[in-house]
């Protein structure tokens, strides 16, 4: 299994299905995914993107608090696999010499690895996914993905909000 860290590129709203993307792309490679999220993760995933803060601690920052109340500290996320057209990630934390591997939503682990200034890694495989294997509007293949990113207004990228 290779892992390839990556960057949250920004932001967008498909507004074939009204769903908010995230667009990863591996440092220093020309390549992106786009994973299809939720409102409340775009949100937060948008906020620390753009350095805001909210008047009172979000999930995201709860579990970031709670995370270092127990002494731990989120080490990295990783989204590992697609299986029947849902990603799975999984969240590392050390606390007090211990590792613990926890299994999450790429759209969660994202946000909190954002919080925490954690490293985000993608297998590396999921960049190069055969058509059938993807879910349907995560098509990955240049063309599907251009056409795909064409219809989303430029300006919404990195500029994401509810």
């Amino acid at each position: 299994m290779a892992m390839l860290e990556v960057k949250v590129d920004g932001l967008a709203l498909d507004m074939t299905t009204n769903s908010p993307v995230v667009i990863l792309s591996p440092i220093n490679l020309d390549k992106v995914l786009p994973i299809w999220i939720g409102h409340s993760e775009a949100w937060a995933i948008a906020m620390e993107l753009s350095g805001v803060d909210s008047k009172r601690p979000m999930t995201h920052d709860l579990l970031k608090s709670i995370i270092a109340s127990l002494a731990a500290k989120v080490e990295k996320v990783e989204i590992t696999e697609l299986k029947e057209q849902t990603f799975y990630a999984r969240v590392y934390l050390s606390s007090n010499g211990d590792s613990l591997d926890i299994d999450a939503r790429p759209s969660d682990s994202i946000a909190l690895a954002l919080k925490a200034k954690a490293p985000i890694y993608v297998e590396e495989a999921l960049f190069n996914l055969n058509p059938e294997d993807k879910p349907e509007e995560v098509s990955n293949d240049p063309e599907s993905l251009a056409e795909r990113l064409r219809r989303i207004d430029p300006e919404d990228f990195g500029k994401y909000s509810l």
